[in-house]
């Protein structure tokens, strides 16, 4: 078996006799030997490729249909994502769609991650060729089917805004010359345009295709499905992490007018209703005795306790420590006189989407239907497949909108979509399930962005600059149990401290990272690592600035100049944001400014910060990115003011505790997110560059926090050492 895929199928216990008995039973009792991991996890998928490939289609009257193998739950990738095709294609804009791709990793995965799958701020920068090549291939097989047709040369043709034209005055729309076209071969090698030729790619046309029926309410969510006899479930968890179920009574609960049945799952019971009233009234008559022994039972506050003694040297002595960007000598970093030293505390983050978890399954034998809004189709199926006895393929995913991820709805165990397979499977019949998972479910039983700690300790030279630079870092784990297992240290917890210029520019260099366990289940949240990490390089530059006695603009620039070329970027963010701010700050506002480089782009930002009744008020937000080619200018602003929204939320209020193991917050009463009035104004620039398109959706995320502490430093002359600003309850 392929060795990436072995380790793929380990994933929660798939082995290696899972997949030969699934093969064996729906393959004819073949072994598809020497199958790649693509193929395996395809089998079994029925996926009608047109002539024009798996990424276009066109209907009878010329309209081109997009299909996008990501997913758009509030990015606006779609408008990029169709831009790239019509770009190439020369097509119409205005008639040109997009629709999500079936579920299909040999035709939609995503890059080198093997799946298909949404993340990373990738779906532009992994599609930038990928549809660029369909679009110029399509454009080639018109272009050939009109020389044919009208017996001229290919090479004098044109195409503009869906019309084929010849010099000689003859033309036709794509409609008229679809059934010639698709019968012409596509070129194994398309030509691509010269970026300096785009008309529509970097052009403020490219906006959002779904704007009006997401205005208007026809945009289809789960929430929005309604199939015949169809029930709905929501499942009753455990109140602690680990915990299972010892026993429960449902005669109470059958009583509830509308429930239809309760089922135990392996996460906790379900209630199965015919409305989603009765299924949650259902759940409040259930009796459940748990089983705790094994759950997670510390508070918080203990939790990092624990991670500040780690991080001081006072772990357990069995932890491993991992290195990262390492060099020089450690103990050089340990000594030194007249050190710099702090410390950072970061809690867990909820995803806090504005739309719950939610599925709908149907199973009937061996064949499963999932629809919902699925950012990673593959995880969904493998997941699926497992339950039901079944290849991959096999299970159908039919991807709808969804009202916002962070990273919550692509994990490895496919949490939600699992339980509503296991509801389906027992109703059995292909009787359509819609599970949904209230906002206090989610809350409560979901997924958060780790805890983390931080220890730094930095000396400077005679000039004022980093000499030696010694920190640890101490989280959980996001990456373990993944099925895409990697080298070295888990990048998730380090991406951001690793590779900063800051440490590039410093001759020595002590970074360590240390993974301990906790029952929490953690998961990737909006930008990452970098969720954390941004905010101790640039708030730790900020401070050691002030130690050297220097500006933290000037002090930024001499450190992007000594970390080399790579450095580059940052320094022309940095400028750009800096000019576009203007040479003094609003009366009344203290400016702090953060650069940090995420997902290949590059942020720089200078906010605006006053004390309103001693909590922080941001006005104004000054943003440079330099993301490489900039498909969408428009999307790319709406992103960073999103973005920094997301990340000033946190900041601000973002905070999940536990009592005893049981986390406290439950909704938005209690988990505070970024009012309306409170948003500040964010003006965003974009950087010229030529280079391939980077990341979008996350890197506008990471940087606002410290800018925002950099500014309180210069009002209070106090460093920030923990997040967030602003207590509960205050």
């Amino acid at each position: 078996m392929n060795a990436p895929f072995s380790k793929l199928m380990r994933k929660e216990g798939v082995s290696r006799r899972d997949v030969v008995v699934v093969s064996a039973t729906l393959v004819g009792g073949s072994l598809m030997v020497g199958c790649s991991p693509a193929d395996l996890m395809s089998a079994g998928s029925k996926v009608d490729v047109g002539a024009f490939g798996p990424f276009i289609r066109f209907d009878p009257d010329g309209a081109v249909t997009v299909l996008s193998k990501h997913i758009e739950f509030g990015q606006g990738n779609h408008a990029g994502l169709a831009a790239l095709v019509a770009e190439e294609l020369d097509a119409d804009w205005s008639r040109v769609k997009v629709m999500h791709a079936p579920a299909n990793a040999k035709l939609y995965a995503n890059g080198g991650m093997g799946v298909q799958l949404t993340g990373g701020s990738s779906a532009i920068s992994n599609s930038w060729e990928q549809l660029r090549k369909a679009g110029a291939g399509a454009r080639a097989m018109f272009v050939q089917a009109a020389a044919a047709k009208w017996n001229v040369p290919a090479g004098e043709i044109t195409v503009k805004d869906s019309l084929v034209s010849h010099a000689g005055g003859k033309s036709a729309p794509f409609a008229a010359l679809i059934a010639d076209a698709a019968k012409i071969a596509p070129p194994e090698t398309p030509v691509l345009k010269d970026p300096k030729t785009f008309t529509l790619i970097g052009t403020d046309r490219v906006r959002r295709k779904d704007s009006l029926i997401k205005s208007n309410g026809t945009a289809r969510y789960t929430q929005d499905v309604q199939l015949p006899d169809m029930l709905v479930a929501v499942v009753a968890h455990a109140p602690r992490f680990g915990g299972k179920v010892k026993s429960f009574n449902a005669d109470d609960a059958k009583k509830v007018a509308g429930v239809v049945e309760v089922y135990q799952i392996p996460t906790g019971v379900a209630v199965v209703a015919d409305t989603t009233y009765a299924a949650r009234m259902g759940r409040e008559a259930l009796k459940v005795e748990w089983d705790l022994d094994k759950a997670e039972n510390r508070d918080s506050k203990t939790i990092a306790a624990q991670w500040r003694d780690i991080a001081a040297g006072r772990g357990p002595s069995d932890l491993k420590w991992e290195a990262f960007d390492s060099k020089g000598d450690a103990a050089a970093a340990a000594g030194g006189k007249d050190a710099f030293e702090t410390t950072y505390d970061f809690p867990y983050l909820a995803h806090a989407t504005m739309e719950p978890m939610n599925c709908v399954a149907q199973v009937d034998g061996n064949r499963v239907k999932l629809t919902h809004g699925s950012q990673s189709p593959t995880l969904d199926q493998l997941a699926a497949a497992k339950i039901v006895g079944t290849l991959p393929g096999s299970v159908e995913v039919e991807t709808l909108y969804a009202g916002g991820s962070f990273g919550r709805r692509a994990n490895f165990q496919s949490d939600y979509v699992a339980e509503c397979v296991h509801i389906a499977k027992k109703v059995g019949g292909n009787r359509p399930v819609k599970l949904v998972w209230t906002r206090e479910d989610d809350m409560q039983a979901g997924y958060f962005r780790p805890m983390v700690h931080h220890a730094v300790r930095v000396t400077l030279d005679k000039d004022g600059y980093p000499a030696t630079w010694r920190h640890r870092i101490v989280s959980q784990s996001i990456m373990k149990g993944s099925p895409m297992p990697s080298k070295g240290p888990d990048q998730t917890a380090i991406e951001g401290a690793s590779g900063s210029p800051y440490l590039k520019a410093t001759p020595v260099v002590d970074a360590q990272l240390a993974l301990p366990e906790a029952g929490v289940p953690v998961l990737w949240w909006r930008s990452v690592g970098a969720t954390h990490t941004a905010f101790v390089m640039e708030h730790t530059i900020d401070q050691l600035a002030r130690k050297a006695g220097k500006d933290p603009v000037e002090y930024r620039r001499a450190l992007y100049v000594k970390a080399g070329p790579e450095a580059a970027r940052h320094l022309a963010v940095l400028n750009l944001a800096v000019e576009k701010a203007g040479p003094t700050s609003t009366p009344g506002w203290t400016r702090g400014v953060a650069v940090h480089e995420s997902f290949g782009s590059v942020v720089a930002q200078v906010a605006e910060v006053k004390l309103v009744d001693g909590h922080p008020r941001v006005g104004r937000v000054v943003t440079a990115i330099d993301c490489g080619v900039a498909v969408s200018p428009d999307q790319i602003a709406a992103q960073m003011e999103g973005g920094t929204c997301y990340g000033l939320s946190a900041a601000l209020y973002g905070e999940v505790t536990l009592t005893g193991g049981a986390v406290d917050q439950s909704n938005f009463d209690t988990y505070r997110v970024l009012r309306m009035n409170e948003a500040p104004t964010v003006e965003t620039h974009i950087s010229p560059s030529a280079n391939p398109p980077s990341g979008v959706g996350e890197p506008g995320t990471p940087v606002i926090g410290p800018a925002v502490a950099n500014a309180l430093l210069a009002i209070s002359k106090t460093p920030t050492t923990r997040l967030p600003l602003v207590s509960a309850g205050a």
